[in-house]
């Protein structure tokens, strides 16, 4: 999805991110211990993030690109694959990370004031970035890093969602300017001063991309333009880097063929949890076929799934015979195929229920590989997580357009019954039947289990007579042209979904349905969903502090947007994905995705 984040985000999907288990046994919060959890057919979530063997080439195959190596954009599930194995930021997740992040950067936990509106980071010494920058990072490098990323230069999806209350931060996307609220007293000290006591929330958010380093002085020529250009010249900090030219270009990504990473010559294993096993790492772009790629990922060496999932047909197949070659990841998400509120006939909430009503949403979830892939969802908060149990837990909120899983046809029909009677205009017959001849543009992923996704989604739509241009894209331009970019008119999305920033509700429902977070690029509100009350109770919700209150807020606003139907909700993830024999796979729960930092061959 994109999930992510898009769920591959995802980032997030992407996707784009991965906390609370289905099902899951995962190891310790400190990443030691095992990483087994249960799956519904099998046992496997990796391997256990101890050492490694160290040495060799890994390939990862995938169907597209990431979305973005600017740290600043990047918000799709293979793009933190990638991100967190090239960059450092203040904190960051590693294995087994659940509860909280690991300080990374950060020379410890994050210091709150006791008004809750100060926040003060201090830094590790000895941290370079590398060629063609090669100097130490400071404090100024994370402050210049926050800064672009409110601007229109640098479109952050979750900057202005997450930071919004740091003092004097752009409330919307324009020129890079000092925010006065993030000060730098010296270079191994960072200070963040909120308008709000909402300390608790942002340094959560510090372990997202947001918060890796950028040089000012490199950056900014290529940060002049719109969009800017540093996303083809990173300077990175993590123990890979992109192969790079003397300028800085990363000449090793050709979009839509392939990314090599090379080791950083400037990374010093003593300032980083991440052990780096590996010498080097190939993405390589274009496995279109995803059944294909991901048998070749199982008979082959040295190989493992890049972006997206296993397909239904492959996870069978290695639940049988490869049992030690396939991982579950619990999401902390969830899937759904977005409907736009903005266009007709979308922008009418009985028709939207009517779509819901109708639709079969098991069939949906057995595109992505039925049980073993995760729990059929009736709402957004996944099991398990702060929130799900307020929003009704496994029953939801009993709406009725949501109680069949198989799809109620005459309940539908009355949705649009309904829907005629509010508006006398819509090409809705006596029986309930949409009689447009107009069809609605639905872009899917070109590549399984997304295509099969969409092409299960159509159909829903077609049970009522609504008619659908269905096109497809690979699943990184699926995102940064279509679905993310609402001039594109997209109607229908169906391979969206999002996995949680951090262990909060807010991370997964506030950047998805707040009104006021609808972007014009990288936009993450796919249904374009813009309730006043909505936006007004998150607003309410957000300075709230973590506990009972804070839980059973977030599980109202849960069952506002359930019951406002922007979009079918169908899978509470556990991702599938794959290795080849000879690897000693890692997962990453905050990533989805393997941590190519830990795994290693064997």
């Amino acid at each position: 999805m994109q999930v992510r984040r898009v769920l591959p985000l995802l980032v997030a999907a992407g996707i784009s991110l991965a906390v609370a288990a289905c099902g899951s046994d995962s190891g310790s919060g400190n990443g030691s211990g095992t990483t087994k959890s249960s799956a519904a057919n099998g046992k496997f979530s990796g391997a256990a993030p101890g050492e490694g063997k160290k040495g060799g080439h890994l390939t990862a195959l995938a169907a597209g690109d990431v979305d973005y190596a600017d740290p600043g954009q990047t918000y799709y599930a293979f793009g933190y694959m990638i991100h967190y194995a090239v960059n450092r930021g203040l904190y960051s997740y590693g294995p087994g990370d659940i509860a909280k992040p690991r300080p990374d950067i950060a020379d410890g936990e994050p210091q709150i004031s006791s008004d809750q509106k100060t926040i003060t980071v201090k830094l590790k010494k000895g941290i370079k970035f590398a060629p063609p920058v090669n100097r130490e990072i400071t404090s100024k490098d994370i402050k210049y890093g926050f800064e672009r990323a409110f601007s229109a230069h640098v479109p952050s999806p979750y900057a202005t969602v997450y930071f919004k209350d740091i003092v004097g931060a752009p409330t919307k996307p324009a020129e890079i300017k000092d925010i006065p609220g993030i000060e730098t007293p010296d270079d191994s000290t960072i200070i963040f001063k909120l308008k709000t006591p909402s300390a608790a929330l942002v340094s959560q958010a510090l372990a997202m991309p947001i918060s890796t380093p950028v040089p000012q002085e490199y950056a900014k020529p290529f940060d002049a333009k719109t969009p800017s250009t540093y996303d083809q010249y990173v300077a990175f900090t993590g123990p890979y880097m992109y192969k790079n030219d003397s300028s800085g270009k990363l000449v090793g990504r050709q979009p839509g063929r392939s990314i090599e990473l090379v080791r950083n010559p400037n990374w010093d294993a003593k300032t980083d949890y991440r052990p780096a096993y590996l010498d080097s790492v190939t993405i390589e772009e274009g496995n279109d076929d995803a059944v294909s790629s991901a048998r070749r990922v199982l008979k082959g060496s040295a190989i493992v799934q890049g972006d997206g999932t296993t397909p239904a047909p492959v996870i069978k197949q290695a639940l049988s015979r490869n049992k030690d070659q396939i991982a579950f990841i619990p999401g902390g998400g969830y899937r759904m195929i977005a409907m736009n509120s903005s266009i007709k006939p979308f922008d009418n909430i009985n028709v939207r229920k009517a779509v819901v009503a109708a639709s079969d949403r098991t069939a949906l979830q057995l595109t992505r590989g039925g049980t073993s892939a995760g729990d059929l969802a009736t709402h957004f908060l996944p099991p398990a997580f702060p929130g799900f149990d307020e929003a009704g837990g496994t029953k939801g909120t009993g709406a009725d357009f949501l109680a069949n899983p198989r799809g109620d046809m005459a309940l539908a029909k009355k949705y649009m019954l309904a829907a005629k009677k509010q508006d006398p205009s819509l090409p809705i017959d006596a029986n309930g039947m949409w009689t447009g001849t107009d069809k609605l543009l639905m872009v899917a992923s070109n590549a399984d289990p997304g295509k099969k996704t969409g092409e299960v989604a159509q159909a829903q739509f077609q049970k009522l007579g609504i008619k659908v241009n269905f096109r497809t894209a690979p699943q990184d331009t699926l995102y940064t042209k279509f679905c993310n970019v609402p001039k594109a008119q997209v109607v229908i999305c169906p391979n969206v979904g999002f996995f949680h920033d951090f262990n909060d509700p807010q991370s997964l429902l506030d950047p998805v349905f707040n009104g006021k977070n609808i972007l014009q690029a990288n936009n993450s509100n796919w249904s374009q969903l813009n309730v006043p009350a909505i936006n007004d109770a998150m607003t309410k919700a957000a300075v709230l502090p973590a506990g009972p209150e804070r839980d059973k807020a977030w599980g109202k606003i849960d069952d506002m947007v359930t019951e406002q139907a922007p979009a079918i909700p169908y899978l509470w993830d556990k991702i599938p994905t794959v290795e080849a024999p000879d690897v000693r796979g890692v997962v990453n729960q905050y990533s989805t995705s393997w941590d190519l930092s830990f795994s290693s061959l064997k």
